[in-house]
């Protein structure tokens, strides 16, 4: 029943999606002109490629299902990488939203294998199965945290949010640098608001107590004990600020009491390109009065015996040492629980400097963000001296990436251009990496590698 169950979910993804004529207005992203096929219009060669692929996977559902649940599981992610062509062709936002909505619907694979030991960590007393997480700006308006968490992520991170509901940027604003590894995209913060997104997860956060107290099984209990308020994984929100608004810390204040209830963490996001200003929030006089602002929020609430849930603030690669100096004292006079390091860069590095789309203006993710972002985190752990936990985000597509995030400093890592790219193969794929590097290096634990190369 779980194989059919799996085959038809695959089946229902591309016939619904890819052979009906329901997606109007979409266009090819690739060098076709902009009066490219409708997708319900593709070429013989392309239905045929699409029945093919729908046939693949069917057949070899049938032939998996024959065997052990953690070999079709591991089937289920590799067949994902037939489908990845198919979204290369779709305009990038458009393929974001598909994959959004696909993970929110249950059309992914569901990871039924355990987590390598070596991979499990906690942090600000929450238990982590692994370190891979996925960034905020896939899942902006929380549609699919089960989903996305059910692919093997050890945690999410969803937003950002806006207090006051906001389209963001004209349209187009993401483009794909596929030779580079890279997306450029000036979204600009596009938010359903805050009253939207606590619906949803409000909503998520009843079902999975109501699951709970139903749950008579012992390893169902035990999982949600090592995680977190979205159940087995850790649920991250990270929060803006509204284009037009004049008072930011408002803003970030309204966040936190409205959305902080259904958090494992909060993000104080200051650091995307694409909000006029926003980035002028990291200086140090101006960082230091809304931290202090937003803890005070967050502390005059009520909260049990965890307590309040810790509270971040997420940075931009391209600053200065001086500015990355007053960061650092900020956040260890306020005992902030935590940084992310980093946003996307305004820069454009070789070799993305060649690319026609480089002059596109907007934040530039994927490969060529890893030594920058890298570097910052490094600078970064040794100013904090280590005392303050960091999430090492920008250019992650390996597990050798990842390992060296964590020998730079980084206790957490996270994806999001990767995956954007590689789909969901790639997460199993990073953790059996990562725990390779891990015991190649005679390391017991994630912990014991964090910040080795600045010691």
């Amino acid at each position: 029943m779980a194989a059919w169950s799996s085959r038809k979910l695959l089946r229902d993804l591309l016939l619904k999606r890819v052979v009906s004529n329901q997606l109007p207005g979409v266009r090819c992203f690739s060098s076709a002109p902009q009066n490219a096929p409708k997708i319900g219009h593709y070429s013989k060669k392309g239905r045929l490629l699409t029945g093919a692929t729908i046939g693949l996977l069917i057949a070899g559902g049938a032939y998996v299902s024959t065997v052990d649940e953690a070999t079709f599981c591991g089937w289920l992610f590799s067949a994902t990488k037939l489908v990845n062509p198919f979204f290369a062709l779709l305009d990038p936002e458009f393929a974001h939203n598909l994959g959004v909505s696909a993970a929110a619907r249950g059309w992914v694979p569901r990871e039924k294998r355990p987590d390598p030991s070596i991979l499990g960590l906690q942090v600000w007393g929450r238990k982590f199965s692994n370190p891979v997480g996925l960034a905020a700006g896939f899942d902006k308006n929380a549609e699919a945290v089960d989903g996305l968490l059910a692919l093997g992520f050890g945690f999410v991170e969803v937003g950002s949010v806006t207090p006051i509901p906001q389209d963001g940027n004209p349209k187009p604003r993401i483009f794909r640098l596929r030779k580079e590894g890279a997306v450029i995209n000036r979204c600009g913060f596009n938010s359903e608001g805050i009253v939207a997104v606590a619906k949803r997860l409000g909503a998520q956060h009843g079902k999975r107590k109501l699951d709970e107290t139903s749950s008579t099984s012992p390893s169902s209990n035990n999982e949600v004990k090592q995680g977190g308020k979205a159940g087995p994984g850790i649920l991250g929100v990270n929060l803006g600020k509204n284009k037009t608004s004049e008072d930011a810390a408002a803003d970030y204040v309204q966040g936190v009491h409205t959305l902080s209830q259904y958090a494992d963490y909060l993000v104080i996001n200051v650091s995307s390109p694409n909000t006029p200003g926003l980035r002028m929030l990291q200086g140090r006089k101006q960082l230091k009065d809304l931290v202090k602002k937003v803890q005070a929020a967050r502390d005059e609430m009520q909260w049990g015996e965890e307590g309040p849930p810790p509270l971040l603030v997420k940075i931009a690669p391209d600053l200065s040492k001086e500015d990355l100096e007053d960061i650092a004292a900020v956040a260890l006079a306020l005992h902030l629980d935590g940084l992310i390091i980093s946003n996307t860069t305004i820069s454009r590095p070789d070799p993305v400097s060649k690319n026609s789309l480089a002059s596109e203006t907007g934040g530039l993710s994927g490969k060529p963000l890893f030594n920058l972002s890298t570097n910052i985190l490094k600078e970064m752990y040794i100013l904090t001296r280590g005392k303050i936990p960091l999430i090492g985000c920008g250019g992650i597509s390996s597990g050798e990436e990842a390992y060296k995030k964590i020998r730079s400093g980084a206790t957490l890592v996270q994806l999001y251009t990767a995956f954007a790219y590689g789909g969901p193969a790639l997460i199993p794929q990073i953790k059996a990496e990562l725990a390779a590097c891990l015991e190649r290096d005679g390391f017991k634990s994630i912990i014991d590698a964090v910040g080795a190369d600045c010691r």
